[in-house]
């Protein structure tokens, strides 16, 4: 039989699930949980421990890698998918539009895809509902960072004593902070940049919490 006249093989749709946690030291049971009444198998299911400040994630990448048209993807709630709003409903038409694949939110049962009203009232109001979440999700993501950013000022303008000796923060305290709190570099790293111990670094983070 010539390579023309073979068959084409067809794949038939699969099932994924995606859980995220943001750091390696949180628990992912309770997303697994959710997703074992829906028999996805264990090679479909992509764990992630990172931030979800963006989509540069190792394991969502290769997930995508693998998803295909008509496949059916479990998420526990939509800010598993992400934290940015623009990103999360720019990733979500991609997936859903360009990939063709289906997506099922767990935690709100009304962002299923397979629920096939394509008439204009159910494409708004799906349409709606994912902007409301995605932009509550950032909300939360962008209080946290601002709740964090004051308590580095408070402690700044106060003057920041911990024993005897009172600490002196570096003048990019804000970003080494930032990146410490997104696991971008380890404790060790982000006491070193700032020029005091690992434990200073915690009971500055602590102090900041209580101002």
């Amino acid at each position: 039989m010539s390579k023309n006249n073979r068959a084409k093989v067809v794949r038939a749709p699969e099932d994924f699930g995606y859980v995220r946690v943001s750091t390696a030291s949180q628990n992912t049971d309770r997303q697994l949980i959710a997703l074992e009444p829906y028999g996805i198998p264990e090679g479909n299911i992509f764990i992630e421990k990172k931030s979800g400040k963006d989509f540069n994630r190792p394991r969502y990448k290769a997930m995508l890698r693998k998803l295909r048209a008509g496949d059916l993807l479990y998420i526990k709630s939509i800010d598993r998918l992400g934290r940015n709003y623009d990103e999360i409903i720019e990733q979500w038409y991609y997936l859903t539009r360009n990939k063709g694949i289906d997506i099922f939110v767990l935690d709100f049962p009304l962002l299923d895809t397979r629920r096939k009203e394509h008439d204009l009232t159910g494409t708004l109001i799906t349409d709606l509902i994912l902007s409301v979440l995605s932009y509550v999700a950032q909300m939360e993501r962008d209080n946290t960072l601002q709740r964090q950013a004051e308590g580095i000022a408070a402690a700044k303008a106060k003057g920041v004593v911990f024993g005897r000796k009172p600490v002196e923060l570096p003048e990019d305290f804000d970003e080494i902070f930032r990146r410490w709190q997104d696991r971008e570099i380890t404790n060790v790293e982000a006491a070193k940049l700032c020029k005091f111990s690992v434990r200073t670094l915690y009971t500055l983070t602590e102090e900041m919490r209580r101002t």
